[in-house]
């Protein structure tokens, strides 16, 4: 007994000294590291053969550094310091429009000038090839080295000069900059059947103001249920969206907890005002590059039994970052925690901590991924993101639509159809007919577009395989027969792919009458998550049979909390 007691107080103590030990031989290695940086810099500063410029030697490495990391721990400068208070507020000063380099024509382009911002009222329209800014040539550079040109101080002016499609000399166009503060909300309104419709691009700040205001007009014009937009929002303000939730679920509901290494890190937070709507149907539309906070959203409102989730799988982020300041006005975004939602799972998808041998970082397996459960009792998973409830069959995008939008044909032809159109039918009703098709088949010949097939590529590799190996001449005539399929034949292409390129194409079109409002409402029709929202919606047994658990899930549901 006497010898136990000794025994307990000797293990914490050398627990304590082994613990104190490992943390002294941390901070020794930490303070070596640092020495050995500082004295190389120096070194490099003093004897190499050139002038080195300390600024982008440094910058180099501190990158290099957090390349090791994870994509999310970021350094800024004092010069990029900007764009990190734009990703946290979604506002700059600048002329208010989309860019884009347009390789064949080696310059930047206005991809498109949003409502009622500097651009806009200039004069600046879709196409606008951009030659000089302040009388500077920028014809070849980047279109972020052009982006940083555009913007600066709220008030100040700016000459741009731009060759217009259909002018014959260049124009120059006089702006004033702004300051521009990025709608999260582009488009909401009551749609089909009493169903309010609502698309949120970013987690920016106030953005859970601007949809409770939003949320509560359509009310008022008698939507009966919701289906709010998450696809392609990439996240944001962890409190905005911690917000939204809030408007659909009771006050006092834990929503997400984070833990980190430090105690500031570890937080639980509550929904703290009261809602706005608990009972009315509710829809999420989620996709691949629904990450970070809208997938907090999303995944809550799933753990919670509050919403039907629609979609595919999202990206799968559940790492939250904090900034830290840093000396000279410079920042570091860091990774600081992990969240975790309702149920008690983390949807982050990627391990940065374990590599691959080459550097590369995997998805976790499904086979890896935890079950947790809902408050119903469904069954829901970890480690790969939001899974929906339902996932309807989405089109692919094919490799001949992916060249069409990145070659930008597609745009330069929509550029040229507004030039010999004046107006055109509203984005409800607008289509492109078949003789615009047929022009816009010869207008992309004319171009000499061409486009390589994946699966020709994939051919290629396989004959050359099938050589080494010895099998070439007893799979000659499957070979050829296969090749002979994949051989490049673009009018069939441009056919059989017809219906899916008319949609790019009258969408790239209405861009240029209607905006980005006119895009979502032409998107809305041909939708076939919103179908299904629409089918969903429209039965209230099926909408609660989807929110309701399996048998099995319920059995499940007590094992769960043994984790």
């Amino acid at each position: 007994m006497k010898k136990t007691t000794y025994l307990i107080p000797l293990a914490i103590f050398a627990t304590l000294c082994f613990t104190a030990f490992k943390r002294d031989n941390h901070n020794f290695e930490l303070s070596k590291q640092l020495n050995i940086f500082n004295t190389l810099i120096k070194e490099i500063d003093l004897f190499y053969v050139d002038t080195i410029a300390p600024e982008q030697i440094v910058k180099s490495g501190i990158d290099a550094m957090l390349s090791k990391l994870d994509p999310y721990t970021t350094y800024y400068t004092e010069e990029g310091s900007q764009e990190l208070k734009m990703m946290i507020t979604g506002k700059y000063a600048g002329i208010g429009s989309l860019i884009r380099f347009h390789d064949k024509k080696n310059s930047t382009v206005i991809a498109e000038p949003y409502d009622n911002m500097p651009a806009a009222k200039a004069g600046l329209k879709i196409g606008d090839l951009i030659l000089s800014i302040d009388g500077v040539d920028v014809r070849g550079m980047s279109s972020d080295s052009v982006s940083n040109m555009l913007r600066g101080e709220a008030g100040t002016k700016l000459t741009v000069v731009v060759e217009r499609p259909g002018e014959k000399k260049p124009l120059t166009i006089k702006i004033e900059r702004e300051s521009i503060a990025l709608p999260p909300i582009p488009y909401y309104g009551t749609i089909r059947d009493s169903i309010g419709y609502l698309q949120l691009e970013s987690f920016t700040e106030n953005c859970s103001k601007e949809m409770r205001r939003a949320l509560i007009e359509m009310k008022g014009k008698g939507a009966r249920s919701f289906i709010i937009d998450l696809r392609n929002n990439g996240g944001g303000s962890l409190t905005e969206a911690i917000e939204i939730v809030n408007l659909f679920v009771p006050k006092g509901l834990d929503i997400v907890e984070t833990k980190g290494k430090t105690k500031r890190a570890n937080t639980t937070y509550k929904t703290t005002r009261e809602p706005i709507d608990t009972v009315s149907p509710l829809i999420i539309l989620v996709n691949g590059n629904t990450a970070s906070a809208a997938e907090i959203v999303s995944g809550s409102l799933q753990d919670l039994d509050r919403a039907v989730i629609i979609g595919s799988r999202t990206y799968g982020k559940g790492l939250v970052q904090t900034t830290r300041e840093l000396p000279y006005n410079s920042y570091l975004k860091v990774t600081t925690s992990k969240y975790y939602i309702p149920s008690g799972r983390c949807v982050q998808a990627i391990d940065y901590s374990h590599r691959n041998e080459d550097g590369s970082v995997a998805r976790t397996p499904d086979s890896l991924r935890n079950t947790f459960y809902t408050a119903a009792g469904r069954e829901v998973k970890d480690g790969g993101g939001i899974q929906p409830d339902i996932e309807p069959k989405g089109e692919k995008i094919t490799t001949l639509l992916f060249n069409l939008i990145q070659d930008m044909s597609i745009f330069d032809y929509a550029t040229e159809y507004a030039l010999a159109h004046p107006t055109i039918a509203p984005a409800e009703t607008f289509e492109l007919s078949d003789e615009d098709y047929e022009a816009f088949k010869s207008y992309l010949k004319s171009t000499g577009f061409n486009y390589d097939k994946e699966s020709y590529k994939i051919l290629v590799q396989l004959k050359k395989m099938l050589s080494l190996e010895g099998y070439e001449e007893t799979t000659k005539a499957e070979i050829e027969k296969l090749e002979k399929t994949l051989q490049h034949n673009l009018d069939h292409d441009l056919t059989f792919f017809a219906k899916d390129i008319k949609q790019l194409i009258a969408d790239e079109i209405i861009k240029r009458y209607y905006s980005q409002a006119g895009s979502i409402v032409f998107a809305m029709r041909d939708d076939a998550d919103l179908e299904e929202s629409f089918k969903i919606l429209g039965d209230r047994k099926l909408y609660k049979k989807i929110l309701s658990p399996a048998e099995k899930g319920k059995e499940a549901k007590t094992d769960s909390k043994k984790k």
